[in-house]
């Protein structure tokens, strides 16, 4: 990685002693990566680096790739804090959405605190904590940094349009549009009321919002949640959003104005901005909870360009059986080679079976894997559609490769994404909830053979070369970074 100004005050600035960083992920594959990433970037400009995950997470990650995937490397090490949920009878399965937000809420902040304190004795070795940098969604963590007097920055790992339409919960309130008045607006056309004058954003639709809001409950959890941890955004002294000004300015610019940041930096997209050559100790340090299998990869080098549909709904969709054959079938109809990422817990409460009738007509040009490195994947040359299901990396990762997608948002950020990538970065195709196997067919058909797909592609192009220009040496991303370092995280004297 090239050197910057960073490099120099970071080494220099504490009197030979290292800042150090204590970085927090939610315990979450979708927040651990980006986290990462900010890490390693960190770890690069000379930051002594404790990543904490929780001790759940921390086990997968050791069964997973084993007890060398947290050894760590001189100057970047990991700890563990609980993350209060009871034993789970399976400990290879994303933890559910509410109870985990619910957990750590409500009984991290003791641990977290324990741990900077026993990160702060000099016996350890170690630098003292000079800067906590901590998941949007682990905001109890500002009072231990608070306490100790060290610079605050959140990371959001989320698209800035999602940070708005979270905040905006508080707007469709006021207008009468939450809670929902009965279960019935759900499939009556209300989803589909417009939902104009939002600062930030464009074109929205009730149905566009995050997912949390649907519901007739004036007291639904996840609604106050959300709420309560934005809010935390704005006594941070930064947030950094892993996004670049081009896709998200307009965004940005609202985040900040509205006052619900001091600070945005803009540091994506992450993985081309930490981007390693293969050989650096830091290259050696990858926390996926799945095991990734490389044979996708050497499938994927025998096949033409652009002709294969990749498919992966990422680490927390669940589905239905009953979902997963009719996706199974509109791949086998569009005659299309595919790749599908099956996870194990893919399928809600039980085991994914796809029909025999399906392998045997597919068996000769469709690969199933449990997981596989998906930048990589999308980056070859022979991915021509990314079936996904819009969470925010893998958008950003399609953006990064140049690939259109079809889009089956599950919950949570993933409609806010389909919306924008679909209707303002012209980019998408969406898929109806109810998904039916004709369906599937024909937009597999209309992305690789068709005109509006043809244009899909385009723009999927010229949305890759926007993305790499940031993320190249001396870009807005590198800049930002600069700045971050040297104007928050670093002490003053």
């Amino acid at each position: 990685m090239q050197r910057s100004e960073s490099d120099n005050i970071a080494t220099g600035s504490l009197g030979g002693s290292k800042p150090h960083a204590v970085c927090l992920p939610a315990p979450a594959q979708v927040h651990i990566t980006p986290m990462l990433n900010v890490a390693k970037l960190l770890h690069a400009r000379g930051f002594h680096i404790t990543f904490v995950n929780t001790e759940y997470n921390q086990a997968r990650l050791v069964r997973t790739r084993g007890a060398a995937a947290v050894a760590g490397i001189p100057g970047f090490r990991f700890a563990t804090i609980p993350d209060g949920l009871p034993p789970s009878e399976d400990n290879d399965v994303t933890q559910d959405v509410p109870s985990i937000c619910k957990s750590t809420t409500e009984t991290c902040l003791p641990h977290f605190r324990r741990l900077l304190a026993d990160l702060n004795d000099p016996a350890t070795g170690h630098p003292p904590v000079t800067c906590v940098v901590s998941d949007v969604v682990m905001g109890f963590s500002i009072d231990a940094a608070k306490e100790l007097g060290v610079p605050y920055v959140q990371l959001w790992t989320a698209s800035t349009i999602n940070f708005l339409a979270y905040h905006d919960y508080n707007l469709l309130v006021s207008r009468g549009l939450a809670p929902l008045k009965d279960v019935e607006q759900l499939t009556n056309g209300f989803l589909d009321t417009p939902v104009d004058d939002v600062p930030g954003l464009r074109n929205m639709r009730f149905r566009d919002f995050p997912t949390f809001i649907r519901t007739t409950d004036p007291d639904e959890f996840m609604v106050s949640y959300v709420l309560k941890e934005i809010s935390r955004s704005a006594d941070a002294s930064a947030v950094i959003v892993n996004t670049f000004d081009e896709l998200e300015g307009e965004a940005v610019v609202a985040m900040e104005s509205l006052g619900l940041a001091r600070k945005v930096y803009t540091l994506g997209p992450l993985p081309l901005l930490a981007h390693e050559d293969p050989s650096s100790p830091r290259s050696s340090i990858r926390l996926g909870l799945w095991k990734e299998q490389e044979e996708c990869l050497q499938w994927l080098d025998g096949k033409d360009h652009d002709t294969v549909v990749y498919v992966n709904f990422g680490s927390i969709t669940v589905m239905t059986n009953e979902q997963l054959v009719e996706f199974a079938w509109g791949l086998a109809n569009s005659g299309r080679q595919f790749l599908w990422i099956i996870r194990r817990d893919l399928v809600k409460g039980d085991t994914a079976v796809l029909p025999p009738e399906f392998l045997a007509a597919t068996a000769d040009r469709g690969l199933m894997a449990s997981w596989c490195p998906q930048q990589e994947v999308l980056n070859h040359p022979a991915v021509g559609a990314f079936l996904t299901h819009s969470g925010w990396n893998s958008t950003l990762e399609s953006i990064c490769g140049g690939v259109p997608v079809i889009s089956w948002p599950f919950f949570a950020d993933q409609q806010t994404n389909c919306r924008y990538q679909c209707n303002e970065w012209g980019v998408g195709m969406e898929i109806d909830t109810n998904v039916r196997r004709d369906a599937v067919a024909s937009l597999i058909t209309e992305l690789m053979e068709g005109e509006k797909g043809k244009e899909m592609r385009r723009k999927a192009r010229e949305w890759r070369d926007k993305a790499i220009e940031p993320a190249k040496p001396g870009g807005a991303s590198h800049r930002n970074f600069d700045a971050l370092v040297r104007d928050v995280l670093l002490p003053k004297h």
